[in-house]
């Protein structure tokens, strides 16, 4: 996970899904977290692979960041 936007009374995970989406950052709803490994710096969503690359795309120009 990257950043987190609290806009609109959700939380969304904003996530760069790396070279296997060519560094695309995509935005997951909070609730689909599973899992945090912090010393292993992951964490597990509920969502397949198809499911991040079809999810909306991180527009900055859109969200100011949480204060």
């Amino acid at each position: 996970m990257d950043e987190a936007t609290y806009e609109v009374g959700e939380s969304y995970l904003i996530v760069d899904t790396g070279p296997w989406i060519f560094g695309k950052k995509v935005m997951l709803p909070a609730s689909t977290i599973t899992s945090i490994e912090p010393n292993e710096r992951d964490v597990h969503v509920s969502r397949t692979k198809q499911e991040i690359k079809d999810a909306p795309e991180f527009d900055e120009s859109t969200f100011k960041e949480a204060e």
